[in-house]
């Protein structure tokens, strides 16, 4: 049976700006990918990223020229060898791992609830202390930071959420002096987690560094294939499915790192609760989980995912994606 494929760019409105070191977003372009078996039909969504040099176009065109093996009955194996990574293969992974579950009329695995980090983006110390404030009942906090003067604002945000256990992400913006002058305000602080200071490419100057917090590498890596190269410089990796390109690949880079003896944070970009969805898979295993972009959203799809007010992400409602229960 000849599948049919479509792809759909959507854009949805943010609720309030998001700011991180590389700028700043009022709305987000997402590419859905559905995959069509007779009358059994899986979907799958990836977020293009700027920084990776992708755009809802370019990923649309990857997305185009997968469809004759895709039409001839291309699976997620074979998806890893005829595309790079990246969010045009996540989408159509995404949608496979869907249609699957939906073929073989798999129930939907319960996922617990789980607790994800909650972002406080880029401002004047003040204002990021207000958000911050405004979080009050969450669990864990990630504090997005740049080059200019981030201890004022990481003191800002502490005082606000004197308790909470914070995650701090510099989106490689920090130089290796910056990082080596922040550590003694990073351990004063208790931060739990410092996310890629440095440019990816400059890892090998974290040789040198005594760090006083452990440093995760999520720039730096994408797939499995990266572990062995950042084993030694990172005590954690970020595993993001729009970078490995699917839950697949995702699973993969999860045992690697393990096997390296590497903690594991499960991260996102800003998503639909369908681009988030596969992601609970590997979650639930997860030292650190930060899958809050659907809260950001102004709307989000029917039936997906709830961040409460502490953080706990419901899973989304049966049947909205991964099997029909």
């Amino acid at each position: 049976m000849l599948r049919s494929v479509d792809i759909r760019v959507e854009c949805w409105p943010l609720r309030a700006p998001f700011r991180i070191a590389r700028g700043t977003r009022t709305d987000i372009a997402v590419v859905v990918v559905t995959i069509g078996e007779g009358s059994v039909v899986g979907r799958g969504e990836g977020t293009p990223s700027a920084r990776y040099g992708e755009t809802p176009e370019s990923v649309r065109l990857q997305i185009e020229a997968a469809i004759p093996a895709l039409q001839a009955g291309c699976d997620r194996a074979a998806l890893r060898t005829l595309m790079p990574p990246g969010s045009a293969r996540n989408a159509i992974d995404a949608a496979l791992w869907d249609l699957e579950a939906r073929h073989a009329r798999n129930t939907a695995p319960v996922l617990p609830p789980l607790t994800s980090a909650q972002t406080v983006s880029i401002d004047r110390p003040e204002a990021m202390a207000r958000a911050a404030h405004k979080l009050a009942r969450a669990r864990l906090v990630k504090v997005k930071v740049d080059a200019a003067d981030p201890e004022a604002c990481l003191r800002a945000v502490r005082c606000s959420l004197p308790d909470t256990t914070l995650i701090v992400d510099a989106n490689e913006a920090w130089t290796m002096p910056l990082l080596v002058a922040m550590q003694p305000v990073l351990a004063e602080l208790g931060i739990a987690l410092l996310e890629q200071p440095l440019p990816a490419g400059q890892d090998g100057a974290l040789a040198d560094l005594t760090a006083q917090v452990p440093i995760c590498a999520d720039e730096s890596c994408h797939v499995a294939a990266d572990i062995p190269r950042l084993r030694g410089l990172y005590r954690f990796v970020n595993i993001k499915l729009d970078k490995t390109g699917g839950l697949t690949e995702a699973l993969a880079l999860y045992d690697a790192a393990r096997a390296a003896g590497l903690g594991v944070m499960v991260g996102c970009m800003l998503a639909t609760s369908l681009g988030i969805a596969p992601a609970l898979r590997i979650a639930a295993r997860a030292d650190f989980v930060d899958v809050d972009g659907p809260w950001w959203l102004l709307e989000d799809r029917s039936g997906g995912l709830r961040v409460l007010d502490d953080g706990v992400v419901v899973p989304p409602q049966p049947g909205f994606w991964g099997g029909i229960a």
